[in-house]
């Protein structure tokens, strides 16, 4: 898991040239001309300029849904469909 947001949007912005580059660490003092990975990451307050609002809602995954109240026709049709496409 990622520990925080900054280095999240990294790994996004990294996803498209995985397996096509190599990111290694350099130490501080051998490293001179930092980059955005090895700064530390601001609050997500709405003064930081990269601010992104969260909704105050929870969002929650769906895991999976229930059909049972569909009526018979319905898995009538998709009956028919499969017999149509036999494998």
């Amino acid at each position: 898991m990622t520990p925080n947001r900054h280095m999240s949007i990294w790994q996004i912005a990294f996803q498209e040239y995985r397996g096509n580059m190599t990111i290694v660490h350099k130490a501080g003092n051998a490293h001179k001309n930092a980059d955005g990975l090895s700064r530390w990451a601001l609050p997500n307050t709405p003064d930081n300029t990269s601010y992104v609002p969260t909704s105050a809602e929870p969002q929650i995954p769906i895991e999976g849904f229930n059909i049972t109240d569909m009526g018979t026709e319905f898995f009538e049709e998709v009956r028919e469909i499969y017999k149509q496409y036999k494998n």
